[in-house]
């Protein structure tokens, strides 16, 4: 039963912390939850973090985790409330996937991911809100409206930042300390810019170690389902949860899922690790050059040895995920034409229906990428753009296998910046499609990647450093991540919390 622990102190406790009190009784999966949905009832109506929120299913789930851990079944999340990126199906609880077109969307069936979180004893307190069908990076074309950062800047402290996108619900989520963890998708930075714009850890793992099977699909070759958390422990073990076959995703890789926990904790000790000298651009903040230099020096205090390697097709990464990626959507969003589900309006013949339906539906981000997408596949266009950002794909995959082939990870920042304010940058849509410039490599590699948080900028701000790995490969990448980790010891908190 509960000790001394108090609501407030619960929602600051690590996934591993919580699962160890859980398991020695000192407060229950129900405490736990109602704290978490206590904190969201007061900081949502703030940080717009959360489409839906499932209280009452929340503490049914809590209850019956409470009458497992009274009987000794402990599986790995028991207890444990998380909250799941709205880009997610779950039986039973609407889906929108950030859209309008979607808002009316209740799923029959659970997604794959969600499924095996469901399975191991996780906790779902509500659904979070992202950029609509995940195109974006500041979480400012929800359907639903923007989320707020929960971190401030020291100067300018009236000015509203954004979390990062398109997963800004989950990451302002986590970080205020409304769930414990959470998912994201990452299809060219989804989940890393974000975790770095809120301080907290985020996790891509390899192109089909996650099953994309219900989860709204974006652009399918670049897709990556992953965790959220404030640890790369916490990470670890949801990514554990999360991983796996799965026969329903023609995608998903039959390989065994290793103890990502455990590879925490392994040190880097004899690593070479890899410093992409095509990283540092043109714009990067002085005091991102700063911390990613910081952060080789730890690694190589660490025992590790710090070899300078070259991508050298990294500056066609961008054009190239900005002609795979819109036409991939332009595809996946075909079937959205108010016959089959989500919205529906009424027309006057069959065409007349798609056309408003549409209209009515899709924000400007999502129509002017199904504009691209479009485009780059049309007659007398698909060999000059898509076919050719094909064969750049091909070659930035060359790229990294060949300095794999001398080094066990790269490290380079995760975002070009802080996190930035609403209406800042909003106007010019490249300027916003620069903000994946350090992490849509790995997309179209598919490679994994983690952020990790590793400093403040002169405002306050977190900045993350970014660890990439061979495929499959994600324990090494755990590794590295939990040393940089261990030597930031990063314990900055953002303004608007639970506990605050």
């Amino acid at each position: 039963m509960a000790g001394s622990s108090t609501a407030i102190s619960l929602t600051d406790l690590t996934i591993a912390a919580a699962r160890d009190g859980l398991r020695a009784r000192h407060f229950t999966a129900r405490e736990l939850t109602e704290a978490h949905l206590a904190a969201i009832a007061r900081l949502n109506p703030r940080l717009n973090a959360f489409i839906t929120v499932t209280g009452d299913r929340a503490l049914t789930q809590a209850d019956a985790a409470d009458t497992a851990l009274s009987r000794g079944d402990f599986a790995p999340l028991t207890g444990i409330p998380l909250a799941i990126k709205d880009l997610f199906c779950t039986e039973g609880v609407r889906t929108t996937a950030g859209s309008h077109i979607l808002s009316p969307f209740v799923p029959p069936y659970e997604s794959t991911v969600s499924a095996n979180l469901l399975r191991d004893g996780a906790i779902f307190v509500g659904k979070t809100n992202m950029d609509e069908f995940a195109m974006g990076s500041s979480n400012m074309t929800s359907a639903f409206g923007p989320v707020v950062n929960p971190w401030k800047r020291r100067q300018d402290a009236d000015a509203v930042l954004v979390p990062g996108g398109s997963s800004g619900g989950s990451a302002s989520a986590v970080s205020a300390r409304l769930a414990m963890g959470a998912t994201g998708t990452d299809t060219g930075g989804s989940i890393r810019q974000p975790a770095a714009f809120c301080g907290i850890v985020g996790m891509k793992p390899t192109y089909g170690r996650c099953s994309r099977w219900g989860v709204v699909a974006f652009a399918s070759s670049l897709d990556h389902p992953g965790p959220f958390a404030r640890t790369t422990e916490d990470c670890a073990i949801l990514l554990g949860s999360m991983a796996g076959h799965d026969p329903k995703d023609s995608t998903s890789a039959d390989l065994p899922v290793a103890d990502y926990a455990a590879a925490c904790g392994r040190g880097v000790k004899g690593m070479r690790i890899g410093v992409p000298r095509e990283y540092r651009v043109d714009g990067m903040q002085g005091e991102i050059e700063t911390l990613w230099q910081q952060g080789l020096a730890w690694l190589r205090d660490a025992g590790a040895e710090i070899v300078d390697i070259s991508l050298p097709h990294t500056k066609y990464a961008l054009p190239a995920y900005y002609i795979v990626a819109p036409a991939e959507a332009s595809s996946n969003l075909a079937r959205y034409d108010g016959v089959r589900f989500g919205l529906r309006e009424n027309g006057t013949d069959l065409r007349d229906l798609y056309e408003r339906t549409r209209a009515a539906g899709f924000g400007a981000e999502v129509r002017r990428r199904i504009l691209i997408g479009t485009y780059v596949l049309s007659a007398g266009y698909y060999d000059a753009y898509y076919l050719r950002a094909q064969k750049v794909r091909a070659l930035i995959l060359r790229d990294f296998t060949d300095a794999f082939a001398q080094v066990d990870a790269l490290v380079a920042p995760t975002a070009p910046s802080a996190a930035f304010a609403q209406g800042e940058n909003m106007d010019d849509p490249v300027q916003m499609y620069l903000n994946d410039v350090f992490t849509g490599p790995a997309d179209l590699a598919g490679v994994p990647a983690i952020s990790v948080p590793a400093g403040l900028d002169a405002n306050g701000l977190p900045l993350g450093l970014q660890v990439i790995g061979k495929p499959f490969d994600e324990a090494t990448v755990f590794a590295v991540g939990a040393a940089l980790e261990r030597a930031a010891g990063f314990d900055a908190l953002p303004q608007i919390r639970a506990g605050a």
